[in-house]
């Protein structure tokens, strides 16, 4: 099995948790089968063994791997969709992927984005989420305070600003 108890891990839509325990679990008409039970800071969620990788569930990101990660956010922006719609359903399908990597990208663009012009109200929501996730991943992954982590990223951030909105 990929994970033990006590990891912590990542889910795209709940963002960073704790196994706490292998349990075998019977929901409605199905049979019973092996899940990992994950502790998130919002709730508890139950994931499939067999399925892990379908819904998204990985491993933080490894400490050694942030710097690559800094260099992410202090990087160009992408361009963006102008239609709204498009714009939303393209990111979201980014952030679909659970890579931190998408993680990382879409918050950059979507600050960038909102350097140049207010964000409307989709895209607010979904940067908030996703600076959520990266700022718990960040400080779980690098043994720091959520304050801490979201600091290194606004600085990496405003790095950017400083080097691509001249």
């Amino acid at each position: 099995m990929p994970f033990q108890v006590g990891d912590f891990v990542f889910h795209p839509a709940h963002g960073v948790g704790r196994i706490v325990r292998l349990e075998e679990r019977r929901f409605v008409r199905e049979q019973a089968r092996l899940y990992y039970e994950v502790l998130t800071p919002k709730s508890t969620i139950w994931v499939p063994v067999e399925t892990y990788e379908a819904v998204g569930l990985r491993q933080v990101t490894p400490k050694p791997d942030l710097a690559q990660y800094r260099d992410v956010l202090k990087s160009h922006p992408a361009v963006l969709e102008k239609d709204p719609y498009k714009r939303h359903r393209e990111l979201a399908d980014r952030l679909k992927q659970g890579s931190f990597r998408a993680v990382c990208e879409v918050v950059r663009d979507l600050t960038a984005r909102g350097w140049r012009k207010p964000l409307n109200e989709a895209d607010s929501t979904l940067l908030r989420k996703a600076r959520e996730n990266l700022c718990q991943e960040w400080a779980t992954a690098a043994g720091v305070s959520f304050a801490e982590a979201t600091q290194v990223i606004e600085d990496s951030l405003r790095e950017a600003r400083q080097a691509y909105m001249v």
